[in-house]
């Protein structure tokens, strides 16, 4: 960051009076610029044993398969942007369910949520952001062809509470150096 998005002077890269960490600073107007994590905000469609998946049509990891799911939009809650992603991208309807998986990614500086979820129909297609939309079973699920590492810790989690018989609520962190996605709970 140059310059200040309250009064567009320059700003400084340094760790304001009464804060711990540097942070952008306007010595014009005295505005501090926080820089906080982003929310990825997705869903696990469900349709009896089945779940939706897309395949993506936009870079980061093109062609690769993944839950819909984007960054949270300012003024909605985790379960609209949840059924707003699950619209854009695959255009279907879902009844968000409970909330089933949250992973710290400091990295990139993301935390992704993901939500349980009821697809209210099987009128569903690619948005703009997807090449295809599917519905698989766990067999089916290409699992080396998955494009994030949180989408296939929350895929593994959720088949492992189906097969258990009981839903919990999952959270962990990823770094840099965890294995690819396809070789996540092999």
């Amino acid at each position: 960051m140059k310059f200040c998005s309250s009064c567009g002077a320059s700003v400084a890269f340094r760790t304001p009076p009464g804060d711990t960490l540097p942070r952008h600073v306007c010595d014009h107007c005295g505005t501090i610029h926080y820089q906080n994590p982003k929310l990825v905000v997705g869903a696990i469609p469900e349709w009896e044993d089945k779940i939706l998946l897309c395949r993506r049509a936009i870079e980061p990891c093109h062609g690769k398969w993944t839950l819909p799911a984007g960054f949270m939009e300012n003024e909605e809650t985790t379960a609209e942007a949840a059924a707003r992603e699950t619209l854009e991208e695959a255009c279907a309807r879902i009844e968000v369910g409970n909330m089933f998986s949250l992973i710290d990614v400091p990295h990139i500086s993301q935390v992704h949520i993901v939500y349980r979820a009821r697809l209210l129909d099987l009128d569903f297609r690619p948005g703009e952001e997807s090449l295809e939309v599917a519905l698989f079973d766990e067999a089916d699920i290409p699992w080396d062809e998955i494009a994030f590492r949180t989408i296939a810790l929350s895929l593994r989690r959720y088949f492992a509470d189906r097969r258990d018989g009981r839903w919990g609520f999952h959270t962990c962190s990823v770094s840099l150096n965890d294995p690819p996605p396809g070789l996540i709970g092999r």
